[in-house]
């Protein structure tokens, strides 16, 4: 008969949801970037597919604020999770994470979400393209298959400013050094006096990608950085004729800014509809016993605000996944974004800021 040498292990995993954390520690990764690592306060496992990310809901000057980072950790280190910030000149969120956010602080937290990931795009052959601090999602990959000895030929080209806004240069070096299947490459647009660069230089075009991966045209494609970055590297796959299908790129949809507007603008389409009162549908909110008839094409989150509930939100785009009730009665037609999981959709979850009603509803809210 043989023995069973495994031990079951009772600590309690991460799921797409609403979770406390406290920050555990702060990495100074460059002048105007930092690392913010967190864990529960009791012991959990903190299982994401590389490239996902979270959103936090911070109370910023007395105004609830919601803001989603990718994990730039790995879920072999599963026991913590930490994300890269870098500050933004008159950015809300990054200023105060960068002067407020301290050792043991309590945080709010949403997720983990996201399609961006090496989990549900799989490929045993990768190019890799970031900018800036868009190399979070690239850099959670890059740990992962590092970490578990994946049978993945990585090529990672990263683009920074200047060679001292690299970030994560020297472990980048030490896994360069270390696996035959990974091969770095950095650019940097410019190096300033006094400082030392042999490396590429200027900006990724199609002269440095055929010379840094001949082979790109048959890679699987992750990018991520500012959204002038993607649109150059898109544009120059684009015109050498690059199969787009394997070309995957993060992205949190339009500036709140715009978003906000563009649900406004939306809003007041559908209030100047006329619509028949026999097409209305009742949207009920059983845990707060309240309820409401909505035209058609208006979503839950829009009936929830009609009578005065507030389901917290971020993107408004299905992105986020900060919205997630659970629908218990009737069907909705939901365009979301990856922020929610399949699992939370069998299990009666929906993102309320992006799901329609196709008939009577009843929502546990």
């Amino acid at each position: 008969m043989s023995e069973n040498f495994l031990t079951d292990v009772n600590t309690q995993s991460w799921a797409n949801g609403r979770h406390e954390v406290q920050c555990v520690n702060v990495i100074y990764e460059t002048m105007d970037v930092r690392t913010f690592c967190f864990k529960a306060s009791s012991p959990v496992m903190h299982f994401f597919k590389p490239g996902q990310f979270v959103t936090f809901e911070l109370q910023i000057n007395g105004e609830q604020v919601f803001r989603s980072y990718t994990i730039s950790s790995s879920p072999s280190v599963p026991y913590s999770f930490s994300v890269t910030i870098k500050r933004i000149p008159g950015g809300q969120v990054s200023n105060w994470m960068h002067d407020n956010l301290k050792l043991g602080d309590l945080l709010t937290i949403h997720g983990p979400v996201g399609a961006f990931n090496c989990f549900d795009i799989v490929s045993d052959k990768v190019l890799l393209l970031s900018g800036g601090v868009g190399i979070t999602p690239i850099m959670s990959m890059t740990r992962w298959w590092y970490d578990t000895n994946a049978n993945v030929d990585i090529t990672f080209v990263h683009s920074a400013r200047t060679p001292r806004d690299i970030i994560y240069y020297r472990e980048l070096k030490l896994m360069d050094s270390r696996i035959d299947n990974f091969n770095l490459n950095i650019v940097c647009e410019r190096y300033e006096n006094g400082e030392s660069w042999n490396g590429y230089y200027g900006f990724v075009d199609q002269r440095q990608l055929e010379i840094i991966a001949p082979d790109f045209m048959q890679r699987t494609i992750f990018c991520c950085g500012p959204p002038a970055y993607m649109d150059a590297i898109k544009k120059l796959l684009t015109v050498v004729g690059f199969n787009m299908e394997n070309y995957h790129e993060e992205s949190f949809g339009l500036p709140p800014t715009e978003a906000h507007e563009d649900a406004q603008q939306q809003a007041d389409d559908n209030a100047n509809i006329d619509i028949d009162t026999d097409d209305l549908l009742q949207v009920e909110f059983s845990n707060s016993g309240k309820s409401i008839k909505i035209q058609p094409d208006q979503t839950v989150h829009t009936a929830a605000a009609l009578v005065g509930l507030h389901i917290p939100k971020g993107c408004g785009l299905g992105m986020c996944g900060t919205c997630m009730v659970k629908k218990t009665a009737g069907e909705v037609e939901m365009s979301h974004n990856g922020g929610i999981t399949d699992e939370d959709v069998e299990d009666g979850y929906i993102l309320s800021c992006c799901s329609i009603p196709k008939g009577d509803v009843s929502i546990e809210y």
